[in-house]
């Protein structure tokens, strides 16, 4: 029998059962890990005792006196354990909870007791107990402790991604995506929870936890602040490319106007990421506030598509202008599908001789509101009708007439054709493009139609006076 002093030189008062039970488990998963092993079994036994097992190389009693244990500094990224004094705590935990316990490996059998200090025997400090193995040829590693609970047990099995029931939405090289189903999200390094958050909208496993982690990961390894690991966390969400990850974050990017957004959205770049992978995998368009109010016929067109309408913050818009998506598609505002809409758009033409009477009557006035502007035959080479107009950029509605300067021709809307003030009208108002090649709201335009405004009032009323000398014959 050997007795060792475990030096233990600060307990910690605040650990409960549940926290000691963690460590003990995490080593065992470390085991498992390390050794390409089996996973642990948890269990109780027909005398009421609890069981942590493992099948690794067994524990040696020089465990319990190193303060760290190097192979698991040299193996950051994979463990989850760091510090060698954890176990000690444990322990320390354990007897100060009046919680038994016997560890027992091919080594040897471990108890613990207080007994006094070597040299000074007023000091009574926790001592490990080391007895020749019971079993020596047992593989790997068993605590069996008497007095604890069922729900000790589970308490401490939340502890861990292992156990917790959570759904991992993606992998990558930083760490998983989990999708989060408690009131508060959590923070996982290497599967165990050091930190957990009220406004996150999913939980993470950081499985590459950088340096300023690993540093931040305290004895206790509880409450590690946010600045820690929020490197980490975003790595991991602009490494996702998931459909279901895009599409909580966007039905979550909605909600900044309103304020209530998880804190996730606070990072432009992952606003951006999650939009990018949407429009890749889904027929999207994104609007910003002043789109909607706006109106624009095109996004009922789009809605009638069945396109996905998401809002977005105008300073994400502006980004998103110049941004492609992760297939290297260009993002879908409403000007690129405006314009792509206007590229596919296809005219219903009607044929001259299929109009009514009263249609082609209107129709037949073409030729001589064409007499009015002068060289008009150089200008526009066809006058066509269509039951289907683009939308007009200015009203949102449906464009009454077009001036197509590449194809030299004017397009009336069939429906102009019902008066001959709505036919004159719209055909006036395109010719006047037509020989400005200007648009709406320019200046030239606006001086053109202002000079025809008065050659009309010239021709009525001069032909009103005419129409008066021959009444007095």
């Amino acid at each position: 029998m050997k007795k060792f002093d475990l030096n233990i030189e600060k307990v910690l008062e605040h650990w409960s059962i549940p926290h000691a039970l963690r460590e003990i488990l995490a080593n065992a998963l470390d085991e498992s890990m390390l050794t390409d092993t089996k996973e642990p079994d948890v269990f109780k036994d027909s005398k009421g005792n609890w069981h942590i097992r493992d099948y690794g190389r067994g524990l040696k009693y020089e465990h319990l006196t190193q303060n760290e244990n190097i192979e698991k500094i040299k193996n950051p990224h994979k463990v989850i354990g760091k510090f060698g004094v954890g176990l000690k705590d444990a322990l320390a935990t354990f007897d100060r909870r009046e919680i038994g316990v016997f560890i027992k490996s091919r080594f040897s059998d471990i108890t613990i007791e207080k007994l006094a200090k070597s040299d000074f025997q007023d000091v009574v400090t926790l001592h490990a107990i080391v007895n020749e193995p019971s079993e020596p040829n047992l593989i790997g590693t068993e605590f069996i402790f008497s007095g604890l609970t069922e729900e000790d047990i589970e308490r401490t099995k939340d502890f861990f991604l292992l156990y917790s029931g959570e759904t991992v939405i993606e992998d990558t090289r930083y760490g998983s995506l989990i999708e989060n189903k408690r009131k508060r999200s959590r923070i996982y390094v290497n599967g165990i929870c050091v930190a957990e958050e009220d406004n996150l909208l999913f939980s993470y496993n950081i499985t590459s936890p950088t340096k300023k982690l690993l540093q931040s990961l305290n004895r206790e390894r509880t409450n590690v602040g946010r600045s820690a690991y929020s490197d980490r966390v975003k790595s991991i969400l602009l490494e996702c490319a998931s459909s279901t990850f895009a599409e909580k974050l966007v039905e979550d990017l909605e909600k900044i106007q309103l304020g209530n957004a998880h804190d996730e959205l606070q990072w432009v770049d992952v606003q951006m990421h999650a939009c990018k992978i949407l429009n890749a995998k889904e027929d999207v368009l994104f609007l910003t506030s002043a789109d909607l109010v706006d109106g624009s016929k095109y996004i009922s067109y789009a809605k009638g598509e069945g396109r996905r309408i998401v809002t977005i913050p105008d300073m994400l818009a502006s980004k998103l202008e110049t941004a492609t998506d992760i297939s290297g598609n260009k993002i879908t505002n409403l000007d690129k599908y405006t314009e792509e809409w206007n590229e596919n758009f296809e005219f219903s033409f009607v044929n001259i001789s299929s109009l009514n009477k009263q249609e082609k009557e209107v129709f037949g006035n073409a030729d001589v509101i064409l007499k009015w502007f002068s060289d008009s035959n150089n200008i526009v080479k066809e006058i066509l009708i269509s039951e289907t107009m683009r939308p007009d950029e200015y009203t949102g509605g449906d464009a009454l007439g077009l001036w197509e300067p590449l194809n030299k021709r004017i397009i009336i809307k069939r429906s102009q054709l019902q008066s001959l003030d709505l036919f004159a009208g719209t055909f006036i108002h395109e010719l006047i493009h037509a020989y400005t090649d200007t648009d709406d709201e320019t200046i030239e335009f606006e001086n053109e139609l202002t000079k025809m405004l008065g050659k009309l009032s010239l021709f009525l009323l001069e032909n009103r006076k005419l129409k008066k000398k021959v009444t007095l014959v």
